[in-house]
């Protein structure tokens, strides 16, 4: 699997609108059939935002990334925001969580 992460400095005063958008156009990423999954997680930082995405392999995501639907998707984002940077990867493993239960129940099942 193939992870895109962005962060985003959003302007001040922006981070709801910026958020509204991001939701409204996110079907643009999500749809391509090479994407797994996307997310938004606004840092505990003023205006810092994380967008990651996984994707089944480099190739198709770079296609995606060309694609005039994309550039269509940024152009929208680019307003909200005063700096940003992009890092890729290879996930290498993935341990999925219990999600369920309580911290107790959790400490007694040692």
């Amino acid at each position: 699997m193939f992870r895109v992460m962005l962060r985003m400095e959003i302007k001040p005063g922006l981070e709801h609108d910026f958020e509204r958008t991001w939701l409204a156009i996110g079907d643009a990423v999500t749809s391509h059939p090479a994407c797994l999954g996307q997310w938004l997680s606004r840092a505990h930082e003023n205006g810092i935002y994380y967008i990651v995405s996984d994707w089944v392999d480099e190739p198709r995501f770079r296609e995606f990334e060309t694609s005039e639907r994309h550039l269509t998707h940024r152009q929208k984002l680019h307003p909200y925001r005063t700096d940003g940077s992009m890092t890729t990867m290879d996930v290498v493993a993935h341990l999925t969580g219990a999600g369920t239960g309580t911290h107790r129940e959790w400490e007694a099942a040692r």
